[in-house]
C-alpha cells in the first residue's frame, strides 16, 4: 500500500502543477493580441490539459480509490476523509472549468479579462491547504 500511496501523492503533485499553471496560461492567452501568441497558447494549453493534467487527475482518483477501498470502513467513518473527498470534488470542478475556459479561449482570446484568470489561478490553493491539513492532522470533527 505504501507504493500506491507514494504514486497517489506523485500524481496529486502533477495534477496541482497543471491546476496552477493552466490558468496562468489563460492569463497570458487573454492578454495576447497577435495570432502567433494566441496559437502558441492554444497549443500549450491543450498539451498541458490532455498530456499532464487529465492523466494525473485520473491516476490520482484511481489510486485514491484503491487506497480508500483498502480500508473503506475506517475512512468512510472519518469525518476528515469525508471533507477531504468534498474538496477533491471541488478540484474536479476546477479541472472541468479549466477545460471549459480552454475551449472558450480557443474561439475568443478575449473571452474573460486577464484579471478574472488571475483570481481563478489562485482558487486551488484553498483545497490544497485544507486537504493537506485534513490528511496530516486528521482532526476529530
Amino acid at each position: 500500500m505504501l507504493w500506491i500511496k507514494a504514486f497517489h501523492i506523485i500524481f496529486v503533485v502533477c495534477w496541482f502543477a497543471g491546476l496552477f499553471y493552466l490558468p496562468r496560461l489563460f492569463v497570458y492567452h487573454s492578454m495576447s493580441q497577435d495570432q502567433i501568441s494566441i496559437a502558441r497558447f492554444q497549443i500549450m494549453e491543450r498539451k498541458l490539459f490532455w498530456a499532464i493534467m487529465t492523466p494525473s487527475a485520473l491516476a490520482t482518483i484511481i489510486l485514491g480509490a484503491w487506497l480508500l477501498a483498502a480500508n473503506w470502513n475506517y475512512f468512510m467513518a472519518s469525518r476528515w476523509m469525508q471533507l477531504k473527498l468534498g474538496f477533491v470534488a471541488l478540484l474536479l470542478l476546477q479541472h472541468l472549468y479549466c477545460y471549459w475556459f480552454m475551449i472558450k479561449l480557443r474561439s475568443n482570446a478575449a473571452y474573460k479579462p486577464h484579471a478574472f484568470f488571475r483570481v481563478f489561478n489562485e482558487l486551488p490553493v484553498i483545497p490544497l491547504v485544507v486537504i493537506v491539513i485534513l490528511v496530516v492532522v486528521k482532526p476529530t470533527i
